[in-house]
């Protein structure tokens, strides 16, 4: 009669359980497949080592996402104000990939757990494209040798990710309830064409928060990227699924 292996407690057996064990980096974004689930790998390692639950580590993670939503929001928009809100971003983003890690790994995945995972993930974004709005008005002078009009582009983006958020969340849930395949997503290469849509980029573009018209033409070319694959993704979503309703 066979017992099945005993769950990884300490950090380097964890840590080598996490790394020969990772889900398929088929079409993930570079920074996500290469660098953030490295990142959260350590962490999750760190956490099952101190007995931290998924649950705990994503409230680290959300502890840290505000932060850095909180130093955007009140700190003038200098070059160090800029690096601090895009490591505070960062490394809420690690943690957020490293719940789910410290889930698999302990067996303690649950509905409820994946589902408050969602519910961050749709907080986190949008919140971080309305703080730049608040700080493109609270901190106009910075802003005012642009010549641009500011306002529209942080709500455009909120919309933009608002939308492609609830349309892969959407399909992947219809397909599964049609018991169908997602379309094929590509090679290594799409992970780096699909690099504007990585989160992690989003995170570290604020290190040119400081630098006025800088970060306005990051933004605006990463909106650019992000609006585009919306609409091929929306339509490439609703044609794969109208052939599987058939």
């Amino acid at each position: 009669m066979s017992t099945a292996a005993p769950r990884p407690t300490g950090f380097k057996d964890t840590l080598a359980a996490l790394n020969s064990a990772q889900k398929p980096g088929i079409g993930v974004p570079a920074y996500t497949r290469w660098i953030n689930r490295r990142i959260a790998r350590v962490f999750a390692a760190a956490a099952v080592k101190f007995g931290i639950t998924p649950n705990g580590v994503t409230a680290i993670s959300s502890a840290f996402s505000v932060a850095g939503l909180l130093v955007l929001l009140f700190a003038a928009p200098t070059i160090l104000t800029g690096f601090i809100v895009a490591l505070l971003f960062a490394l809420g983003y690690a943690l957020d990939s490293a719940d789910g890690q410290v889930a698999r790994v302990t067996g303690a995945s649950s509905p409820s757990g994946e589902w408050l995972d969602h519910v961050v993930d749709s907080i986190r974004v949008p919140s971080i494209h309305l703080a730049v709005l608040v700080g493109f008005i609270r901190y106009a002078d910075h802003w005012a040798s642009s010549g641009w009009k500011l306002w529209w582009l942080p709500m455009a983006f909120t919309v933009v990710t608002v939308g492609h958020f609830m349309s892969q969340i959407l399909a992947e849930q219809l397909r599964n309830n049609r018991k169908t395949s997602a379309p094929p997503t590509g090679g290594p290469l799409r992970s780096f064409v699909n690099l504007h849509m990585d989160a992690g980029t989003l995170c570290w573009i604020f290190i040119f928060w400081g630098f006025g018209t800088g970060f306005l033409v990051v933004y605006g070319l990463l909106f650019l990227g992000n609006f585009l694959t919306m609409v091929v993704s929306m339509r490439r979503k609703y044609k794969s699924l109208s052939v599987s309703g058939e």
